[in-house]
């Protein structure tokens, strides 16, 4: 059973980074995506940047330009660089992984997904 730990979320200012983690259970293997997904509060839960064990990426409009996902497969962990933070990103982020194709990774479906973390935090004030 895989499991995923979040971490990094916190408050900033609008205009400042944050960089989140997720710690997977697992050696990082061939044919997998992993995607950070984001929910606010009465919003439906939406996919923010994905990568598969390619290194491809890909990335909501939204998010385009100052979010950037990578991964340290020596440490088995995920990450979400933000920059220029905007007071709409706040919400609930979660990692999620799953088996690879293309439209798991690029479809940004939270369905599709059966691995999840909790979720860490993230408040962007003005």
């Amino acid at each position: 059973q895989v499991q995923l730990v979040e971490s990094g979320g916190g408050s900033v200012q609008a205009g400042e980074s944050l960089t989140l983690s997720c710690e997977v259970s697992v050696h990082f293997d061939n044919g997998y995506c992993m995607v950070w997904f984001r929910q606010a509060p009465g919003k439906e839960r939406e996919g923010v940047a994905g990568i598969d064990s390619n290194g491809m990426t890909v990335y909501a409009d939204s998010v385009k330009g100052r979010f950037t996902i990578s991964k340290d497969n020596a440490k088995n962990t995920l990450y979400l660089q933000m920059n220029s933070l905007k007071p709409e990103d706040t919400a609930m982020y979660y990692c999620a992984a799953g088996p690879w194709s293309w439209s798991r990774c690029t479809g940004f479906d939270p369905n599709t997904f059966d691995t999840w973390g909790q979720g860490t935090q993230v408040t962007v004030s003005s």
